[in-house]
């Protein structure tokens, strides 16, 4: 199976053209503080004072409801589930993501991801095999900051210092982890609007600037096997908080804060 191998897969289309808007609405209203019901997001980051700066909102699904209906959509479940090899899924959580067009800019890096992979933030969790599925908001190629994966890294294992997310300077990255006998090939994801990318929670990826006018949008679904656990591996998040005030080793993230898909 290609996502067996490679540790990523891109599906067909999956949000006509309505969804699409309505989720780039969602974004518009997200970024105003313009919330449904009275909650707040798990986590915002955003530069205040700087235009290209990457934004990123952590569990928005719980202030907007088409982000909401997005990220627990039973199509991604049914995919995820095939990925994963599991009989049910759940939303470990989401993010909705804005990356600025640079425009002219051409040395402006604010809006990059570093090279990284997604489980060294996530070692709380008795499962390692955790799918991320990206929804593209516009067509997106390496022009407007597409994300790169490096096929068959998930094959490496947990990788030391991987959590580099913030880490803007891809080339150093590479430098670090481009080593010890590992094949470095980076393909870009190609999606159109309304396509889904999904990578395993070991793949490394990344994204550069945005060169084009207009912001990169997307919404992002971190997806676990219903029978995920906390296990206490000495690199907790901000998730175990949902567990209550005292979690307890093999207690399951099944409560309303991860729901199934």
């Amino acid at each position: 199976m290609f996502y067996q191998e490679q540790g990523y897969w891109i599906s067909d289309r999956i949000f006509d053209d309505e969804q699409v808007e309505r989720l780039r609405k969602a974004h518009d209203r997200i970024w105003a503080r313009d919330y449904d019901g009275h909650g707040f997001p798990l986590s915002e980051w955003e530069s205040t004072g700087n235009p290209y700066q990457l934004r990123k909102m952590d569990n928005a699904w719980w202030v907007n409801d088409e982000v909401r209906e997005a990220v627990t959509n039973p199509l991604i479940g049914q995919i995820a589930a095939q990925l994963m090899d599991t009989d049910e899924v759940r939303l470990w959580y989401d993010q909705a993501i804005y990356k600025p067009g640079t425009g002219e800019q051409a040395s402006e890096k604010s809006g990059n991801v570093g090279w990284h992979q997604d489980y060294p933030y996530w070692q709380c969790t008795d499962k390692t095999n955790l799918v991320t599925a990206w929804v593209a908001l516009q067509d997106t190629a390496v022009a407007n900051g597409s994300m790169l994966v490096i096929p068959g890294s998930h094959k490496w294992g947990l990788v030391p210092t991987s959590d580099s997310f913030f880490n803007q300077d891809l080339d150093a990255l590479k430098e670090r982890f481009a080593k010890e006998g590992r094949t470095w090939n980076e393909v870009p994801m190609i999606l159109k609007a309304g396509h889904v990318s999904f990578h395993h929670a070991y793949t490394f990826h990344a994204s550069g600037p945005n060169r084009s006018n207009d912001p990169r949008l997307s919404v992002v679904a971190h997806l676990m096997p219903g029978d995920t656990a906390y296990q206490n591996k000495g690199h907790n998040v901000d998730n175990i908080r949902l567990l209550g005030p005292r979690p307890k080793e093999g207690q399951r993230f099944d409560n309303s804060y991860f729901p199934k898909l």
